[in-house]
């Protein structure tokens, strides 16, 4: 029990060691902004009221002008959208009409090629 209560006392005052540190800043840092606040209010050069309302003003400015290069862009990215659907359109009717004539051509051949066979083989029966 002894050497439990010990190494709880050992573990606490490490603690302790790594927190001292600690303090000070944050004491800093908390008076700091305090100077920091009082300062900035007893030389501003406009009143609280004024300040809100040129805060407020260019939120609004800034909401607007987000708006509209966000409108513009969707816009941009609707035009792009559809140039690239009619490339994409007429790039496959002519594949599409490029492969039909293939396929017309390779069909008349190979009629072609039946047609010849038929007409070997009936010189080939007549003979006989």
């Amino acid at each position: 029990m002894k050497t439990h209560t010990h190494e709880l006392e050992n573990e606490y005052e490490a603690i302790q060691q790594r927190t001292r540190p600690v303090k000070p800043i944050l004491g800093g840092f908390l008076v700091g902004s305090v100077i920091g606040v009082a300062t900035a209010l007893l030389f501003a050069p406009k009143s609280g009221e004024e300040t809100r309302t040129q805060i407020r003003d260019r939120a609004v400015d800034l909401r607007d002008r987000t708006a509209d290069t966000v409108k513009d862009t969707v816009s941009q990215a609707r035009t792009k959208a559809y140039e690239i659907k009619d490339t994409v359109t007429d790039t496959v009717r002519e594949k599409a009409d490029e492969l039909k004539q293939r396929g017309k051509h390779v069909v008349n051949r190979k009629l072609d090629d039946v047609s010849e066979a038929a007409e070997s083989g009936k010189k080939k029966v007549n003979e006989y």
